[in-house]
């Protein structure tokens, strides 16, 4: 995807997990509350779930191991998928000190797996979220901003973060077919762009990218159509795009063929999503 980012919508939408509650501070020494919550973009398995067992802020200089404090979380297991065109999991909600919050990191359980689309379950080896955590850094135009309540959205890559082994082959149960390296961009919630739209014949499944192509080097995104053929990309920066719709199924042999697309002169302004109506795929 070049740099393949897939936001969320400018809207999130709470999800009923089982969730941390907020911490409180006696003195008001944090005034600020941070809420960290969790989305994906439909992918071609019917469940991928995520053993999070503890989420860590970082409030030192990097490199410095006693930096990191640990955030009020309920270990539990996550459906990624549950999570996509403008639904949001909750996953922290607490008093913070906004000067001094330098990276996010998650570290995994072992029970971490997926059910493909065979409706087989295939666990997921992820050595280095179960080790050191999986680690995600803020850049300083996360945090200028911060007061009151803020959110950052770790938006989930399913497409790029589960991969296949090349030596696997079914009904080989010594060696497990997919690996988790996780992708994971962390958007500041004050980006509240968007766009949206349909895809005809949606069982065209097509991924969808959307280029701003207004700066240089053009900045990519990426979500994929759901069933319904919907598809909303958010947290998106203003500027203008062009999105371009990649069929990722094959047409029945007396249908017309699907056609890759291309939708130039797309406008995304800030706290507004820009609905492309439908767009045909034949």
């Amino acid at each position: 995807m070049m740099r393949f980012q897939r936001p969320l919508s400018y809207a999130l939408l709470a999800a009923p997990l089982v969730l941390a509650a907020c911490s409180s501070s006696s003195d008001d020494k944090f005034p600020n509350n941070l809420e960290i919550r969790l989305q994906d973009a439909p992918g071609d398995f019917q469940a991928v779930v995520l053993d999070v067992q503890q989420i860590e802020l970082h409030q030192k200089e990097e490199g410095n191991p006693d930096g990191w404090q640990l955030l009020p979380f309920q270990a539990q297991p996550i459906n990624v998928l549950d999570y996509v065109n403008g639904r949001s999991a909750l996953l922290v909600s607490t008093d913070f000190d906004p000067g001094t919050l330098k990276e996010i990191r998650l570290l995994l359980g072992p029970d971490s797996y997926i059910i493909g689309r065979d409706g087989q379950r295939y666990d997921l080896k992820t050595p280095s979220g179960q080790s050191s955590g999986i680690k995600l850094k803020l850049s300083k135009e996360n945090l200028h901003q911060l007061s009151g309540t803020y959110q950052l959205l770790l938006d989930f890559d399913v497409a790029k973060s589960i991969t296949e082994r090349g030596n696997w082959k079914p009904g080989n149960d010594k060696k497990e077919r997919y690996l988790l390296k996780p992708v994971i961009r962390v958007v500041a919630q004050n980006i509240k762009g968007g766009m949206r739209g349909t895809v005809a014949p949606a069982v065209a499944r097509p991924q969808v990218l959307a280029i701003r192509s207004s700066i240089t080097p053009a900045d990519t995104f990426s979500t994929s159509a759901d069933v319904a053929g919907a598809y909303q990309l958010g947290a998106l920066p203003s500027g203008t795009y062009r999105v371009e719709f990649f069929p990722s199924a094959s047409a029945p042999a007396n249908q017309p063929s699907y056609k890759h697309v291309v939708r130039t002169g797309i406008t995304v302004t800030n706290d507004q999503v820009t609905d492309l109506g439908t767009t045909s795929l034949q």
